[in-house]
């Protein structure tokens, strides 16, 4: 069994640290998704000097709480060793984690797969979560248990609720028994419809105990994936064919944003119905700014760094007024992803690009200044287009009409 938290060595200032409960919901606390691979691979990963330079830039940005996916790399480590160090030279420094344990279905990415069995190890991820977390009990504020683990279009891997609540259930009595701070929070970050917001077929009683277990729930909701899959929100409408280009692109994203708002009550109202009431947070949303499939300009021509801007916006105001936190997905781009694709979507989830330039959603913090100074491996915070927003306009496609949109179903 892990060492109890009291016997493990405190890391870092104390003094600032903050629970989850009270960190959660704050908008001075803002949220992100993290990842610092620069190259093609994870075999490259990040050293502490490049986590260093990323945590100042988020910093900047007003970012104190980080959304990290996994434990068995030593990126995860090798961050809480930077903000540590960060720390003991900046007493007034503050970031803390949401520290994901990923977890795989038994033979997980094989043609055997077996969805209702685990990996072996994820019990490894699990119990090195448990270390991670008592060792820096200053900065890893939660623990998620597996990321759209029991979304059941994650084929390769996916698992049944179960095992998520075994987890959840195990992380919860290390708490009761005093070998977890009692303060730390333990989730599970998941697709909207995995916590019982969209299809039936979900709504098991596991999931109704995992509900149960968890301290707070973690939403996903990504509007631009349903550009394709589900589009009957996007695109333009016929009252709107005589507006000008930009009001259909602004009217389209407003109804990308009340698509979200409405996935997130989806999942509040089936908590409700179970006699459940405990916060909802968006533990992943996010809007890409390069696609070459089906959102790009040859499908649902959702995106670019306009829309991405807009959608950014329209989250971070919703979720700022409403009291929930929001980890909007992702910091930095990451070409790992798809590495063999280099304009798949999954590539350009960023705020900052990997040649250090802060996208369209983030030109007015430059313009501000708060990047003076930084740098990302070496190259200072610059804007996309040479903040040439006539250029970054030119790659801008108007939505397809609803007719458009049918002709394609």
């Amino acid at each position: 069994m892990p060492l109890s938290c009291t016997e493990q060595p405190e890391q870092g200032n104390q003094t600032q640290s903050k629970t989850a409960e009270e960190i959660l919901g704050d908008p001075e606390y803002q949220a992100i998704s993290f990842g610092s691979f620069r190259e093609l691979s994870r075999d490259v990963e990040p050293t502490i000097p490049q986590l260093k330079e990323d945590l100042r830039i988020l910093s900047a940005m007003g970012i104190k709480l980080l959304r990290t996916y996994n434990v068995y790399l030593q990126e995860v480590p090798n961050l809480l060793k930077a903000i540590t160090e960060i720390k003991e030279q900046d007493p007034d420094f503050e970031m803390y984690l949401m520290m994901g344990a990923w977890i795989d279905a038994k033979n997980a990415r094989t043609d055997s797969v077996d969805h209702s069995q685990e990996s072996e190890r994820n019990a490894e991820e699990i119990e090195r979560a448990v270390a991670l977390a008592n060792q820096y009990p200053d900065i890893v504020k939660i623990i998620a248990v597996g990321n759209e683990a029991m979304v059941k279009w994650a084929t390769s891997y996916y698992v049944e609720p179960g095992i998520i609540l075994k987890w959840v259930n195990y992380l919860q009595d290390l708490k009761e028994q005093g070998e977890l701070p009692e303060s730390l929070w333990i989730t599970s970050s998941d697709n909207f419809a995995s916590w019982g917001g969209g299809d039936s077929e979900y709504h098991v009683d596991e999931l109704n105990q995992l509900i149960e277990a968890v301290d707070f729930i973690s939403m996903h909701t990504y509007p631009m994936h349903d550009t394709h899959y589900n589009p009957d929100f996007w695109g333009v409408r016929p009252d709107e064919e005589n507006l000008s280009d930009l009001e259909k692109i602004d009217a389209a994203m407003l109804r990308a944003r009340e698509y979200a708002i409405n996935q997130y009550e989806s999942v509040v109202n089936y908590m409700q119905s179970l006699g459940i009431d405990k916060p909802v947070h968006v533990g992943e949303t996010g809007w890409a700014t390069q696609s070459n499939e089906h959102y790009g300009n040859t499908g649902s021509r959702a995106t670019d760094e306009y829309k991405s801007a807009i959608y950014y916006n329209h989250m971070r105001d919703w979720t700022n007024n409403a009291g929930i936190t929001c980890f909007y997905f992702e910091a930095f781009d990451e070409q790992w992803k798809d590495a063999a694709n280099p304009l798949g979507s999954e590539n350009h989830f960023g705020l900052i690009n990997l040649k250090a330039e802060a996208k369209y959603m983030l030109w007015d913090l430059v313009d501000a200044g708060i990047f003076e100074g930084l740098t990302r491996d070496g190259n200072p915070i610059t804007k996309t287009y040479n903040g040439d927003l006539e250029e970054l306009m030119k790659d801008v496609l108007v939505p397809p009409t609803d007719a458009e949109i049918q002709a394609r179903k």
